[in-house]
């Protein structure tokens, strides 16, 4: 570490001043964090409807609102409805959906899950009343408003009855199993789809997951919301919603292959803003609709050198508001103006953190937009989310609902923004939570986790490892942002080489600025962020005790995988070099922990989920079976992502206790965990033992 430094202090170091500080939020208060999403502003311009989210750890569940609040600021928020359970994506993230408007501003409609269905429901602005607008016995699944509001149409594929009928059915005569079956996880209502336990399938896209008959086709229904009468749509009702179906359901789109997710359609013109890859950025082009194959493009310098991830139409102009992220900034976003007609952009405001729609950076998540304001929720690292509101001409910036002001109060550790580049000059920028002093003079011990750092950091991507308690407990945490990487162009190896080479240059500098102690580092990582911390393990000296909760590539993985698409193994073949192990045993013996079990030596905690903790028994079981310290738990009916508050609390903690245990020696008293520390102090004392007959061995075959 001290060789390889010299060659590091030209790395460059930015940070705010802020000096560590004793406590902390609990893991249980980051995990009890008010989100929220679903941002639409209302017809006239003077109120917001959003969506509310908080978990409850008693109850293992979510509690969801639907608010309005005042874009003056004159009046509080209100609540208007039960938002229901939260809908998820298949990985285990909370879908955001903004409401749809009526016309006169008095109702907002929106889907919910109630009482194991998925409706459209309707609430009255007021707080008034909340009624179901569907009945429908399968579960909505998209719907929108006619221009006047007086109808609806909607889509269903199988209803719930069938659905629950072909499961039943599988499970009576046996699942045949060919490639749509997840092989790893329970073949039978193993994971949640639409707050039920369902059975899954995998759709052919990568690891995406759907439910049994998800692939059956759908259709539309029309909604007359006055009276609530509805029937099947023919092709004229559904061409009469042409003007205002989002231009992801229409079957022709424009060309060209950017992300559905950036497109939006002017309610005033009916022209279509998109956002096409283009050299590892995206473009921001109009066209005059769907189906139209000329566009202008946004040619001014932000559009060019920013990467854009989120767009909207300014109401009563033609103008588009466009939100863009800037790696060098942590990822922090900013807020544009385009001028379609002169081509002139003009910058909004620029944030200290995210300053979306309310996710961290999910493509497409926009702030709501009227003609003279935003509404945008902001967060940043040590800063939990709130709405603001953003005058678009002035940038002035107001707060209107700070549900999470007494933990944005809490006393803790602030982050630091830290920019550093390692020796063959990659830029890399992470938040640093420096350590609480304790009374101790020694420098602390490190956390890193590393992929991606937007946002309130909770716990990191994936949610995990609670930064801040680390920090209040006397352990530096340091979340590592990936830098950008060539997708078309990319070497997985060469990726993890990048990571371990930003891991081991920031440990170096923080090390030389007497912050920590490069002896007592840990790290954990979710999906490419477990990868990095296998690869920092098997590659390197740097870790002191580690955590993951995902799994690498193994031949157990490879051939639970092996009977999906051929895209799979094609993904890969460019990306991993990976083929058959008896094809490419080498590449193998370079990238998995399966054939690098001599060299993990580090505490290894593993917090799986159910759906994929079987593709680790190649190397769980024999690092179990050796001198290393590793504990596998297993979380049933989770995704890749956990979202059960339960499970995210007991996540949280053993993490904290994990990394307090092997980097400061801290034994907790309370008596319920002694069976927990009496199996860590026996697993260090047979490692300590291990490393002792290790070293006798190498040097008794040293010469001399």
């Amino acid at each position: 570490m001290k060789a390889y430094l010299s060659t590091l202090l030209a790395g460059l170091w930015l940070c705010t001043a802020s000096a560590p500080a004793h406590g902390a939020p609990s893991p249980k208060m980051l995990l009890e964090t008010i989100d929220f999403s679903g941002l639409a502003i209302s017809p006239d311009g003077r109120n917001v409807a959003f969506r509310q989210e908080q978990a409850s750890v008693e109850r293992n569940t979510y509690d969801t609102s639907w608010m309005v609040q005042a874009l003056d600021g004159a009046s509080a928020a209100r609540r208007v409805a039960d938002g229901g359970a939260p809908l998820r994506y298949d990985v285990g993230s909370s879908i955001n959906e903004p409401p749809q408007w009526s016309p006169d501003g008095r109702w907002i409609y929106y889907r919910a899950l109630i009482g194991g269905e998925v409706q459209v429901w309707r609430a009255v602005s007021d707080g008034s009343r909340a009624e179901p607008v569907t009945e429908d016995p399968a579960d909505v699944e998209t719907f929108t408003l006619s221009h006047d509001g007086g109808r609806l149409i909607y889509t269903v594929g199988a209803t719930r009855a069938a659905i629950e009928r072909a499961e039943q059915l599988e499970y009576d005569q046996g699942v045949r199993i060919d490639r749509t079956v997840p092989l790893g996880q329970g073949l039978v209502r193993s994971g949640y789809i639409n707050g039920r336990l369902a059975t899954e399938r995998m759709t052919g896209r990568w690891m995406t997951r759907g439910g049994l008959l998800a692939d059956q086709p759908t259709h539309k229904v029309i909604v007359d919301l006055a009276s609530l009468k509805n029937w099947n749509a023919d092709a004229a009702d559904v061409r009469a919603f042409e003007d205002v179906m989002p231009v992801t359901q229409f079957k022709a789109a424009p060309p060209g292959p950017y992300d559905a997710y950036l497109r939006a359609r002017s309610r005033d013109s009916g022209e279509v803003a998109f956002g096409e890859p283009a050299g590892g950025k995206m473009t921001l082009q109009v066209t005059a609709s769907a189906t139209d194959p000329n566009s202008v493009t946004c040619s001014a310098a932000p559009c060019k050198s920013a990467v854009i991830d989120a767009l909207a139409w300014r109401p009563g102009r033609h103008e588009v508001v466009f939100t863009t992220f800037d790696r060098d900034r942590g990822h922090a976003q900013s807020l544009y103006d385009w001028n379609v007609q002169t081509g002139a952009v003009r910058l909004i405001v620029s944030a200290k953190g995210l300053i979306n729609g309310g996710r961290p950076l999910a493509l497409g998540e926009a702030c709501a937009v009227s003609a003279e304001a935003a509404a945008c929720v902001t967060a940043s690292a040590d800063e939990p989310p709130q709405l603001e509101r953003i005058d678009l001409d002035t940038g002035a910036r107001r707060v209107l609902y700070a549900p999470n002001a007494a933990l944005a109060q809490e006393v803790g550790p602030r982050a630091e923004l830290m920019v550093w580049r390692d020796a063959q000059g990659q830029t890399f920028t992470g938040q640093f939570f420096p350590a609480a002093r304790t009374g101790s003079t020694e420098p602390a011990p490190l956390f890193i986790t590393y992929y991606t750092c937007a946002g309130y950091l909770r716990g990191g991507a994936g949610d995990e490892w609670p930064l801040a308690s680390l920090a209040g407990s006397g352990i530096a945490a340091l979340c590592v942002d990936e830098p950008p990487v060539d997708f078309s162009h990319l070497d997985q190896v060469a990726r993890y080489d990048m990571a371990l080479s930003g891991v081991r240059s920031v440990i170096a500098l923080l090390s030389h600025r007497g912050l920590i102690n490069p002896e007592r580092v840990g790290m954990g990582g979710l999906s490419f962020g477990s990868e990095v911390v296998y690869w920092v393990a098997m590659k390197s000296d740097l870790l002191e005790a580690a955590s993951v909760s995902s799994t690498a590539s193994t031949p157990i993985y490879y051939e639970l995988h092996g009977l999906q698409t051929p895209d799979f193994q094609k993904m890969l073949r460019n990306v991993w070099k990976l083929g058959p192990p008896s094809e490419t045993p080498d590449r193998w013996k370079e990238i998995s922990p399966a054939f690098n079990i001599d060299k993990i030596h580090v505490p290894l905690l593993m917090q799986m989920p159910e759906q994929e903790y079987l593709s680790t028994l190649d190397y769980f079981v024999p690092l179990a079976n050796s001198s290393t310290p590793v504990e596998l738990y297993v979380f049933p009916n989770e995704p890749h992502q956990k979202f059960q508050p339960q499970h995210k609390l007991a996540v949280y903690n053993r993490n904290l206790e994990w990394f307090r245990f092997w980097l400061q020696g801290y034994v907790d008293p309370d008596p319920l965990k002694a069976s927990q520390y009496g199996r860590w102090e026996a697993m260090r004392a047979s490692a300590q033992t291990g490393q002792a007959k290790g070293a006798a061995i190498t040097a008794s075959k040293s010469p001399g």
